[in-house]
């Protein structure tokens, strides 16, 4: 028995992903969270072989629950289910150490597939990841925010929402100073000037709702 816990700040799609894999005998929903801290709680439970999460969450980005939920749970497989198309966010979170990267919009039987996949200690590489994964071998270009480290992705992603240097060190536990380097390093990297500038890149490149 595969046991699930789904992470989605949306009820709707929490209900449709349980009702669809109960419908499989190897699998049990074991939980579910909205946001990020409930997230963590229900990993810390430890009633759970595989977790399904969202890239858009209201407390906390997906990219910063994965970054906390390896950190401290770093063998339990995170199978990543987000609205964001492949190649806005897949090679960054298999990088970070997701076991895979499914759209909302794949076939249901997918998940289920995926889920069985990462539970024997696997990744889960759909044909769009690996034609990604491919031409990232090959020398293509790579979108200037695939270069980013996990914290400078994180603060990148903070910074275009809006959200203060102030807040950000409290929220990541980090020094006012420390998180001003990272966004003068991400602005560097994305050959950026201003945070206007980083919200402006994020919409036009899909990475943030």
């Amino acid at each position: 028995m595969i046991r699930i816990g789904i992470v989605d700040d949306h009820a709707i799609v929490r209900s449709g992903l349980k009702q669809y894999l109960a419908e499989h005998v190897d699998l049990r929903v074991t939980g579910e969270a909205a946001n990020g801290r409930e997230a963590l709680e229900l990993v810390r439970g430890g009633e759970v072989d595989v977790l399904l999460l969202d890239l858009s969450m209201p407390d906390q980005s997906g990219v910063d629950v994965l970054s906390g939920i390896k950190a401290r749970f770093p063998d339990l497989p995170v199978l990543i289910l987000s609205g964001f198309p492949e190649a806005h966010y897949a090679t960054t979170m298999l990088r970070q150490g997701a076991s895979g990267y499914l759209n909302k919009e794949c076939d249901p039987e997918e998940i289920v597939q995926a889920v069985r996949t990462v539970a024997r200690g696997r990744r889960y590489i759909t044909p769009a990841v690996a034609e990604i994964l491919a031409d990232n071998v090959a020398g293509d270009d790579r979108p200037p925010h695939e270069a980013l480290s996990e914290r400078e992705l994180q603060v990148f992603l903070r910074l275009a929402k809006g959200e203060t240097i102030g807040h950000m060190a409290e929220g990541m536990h980090l020094s006012v100073k420390t998180v001003s380097t990272y966004r003068t390093r991400v602005l560097e990297k994305l050959k950026l000037q201003t945070n206007s500038d980083l919200t402006y890149y994020t919409m036009k490149n899909g990475l943030i709702q």
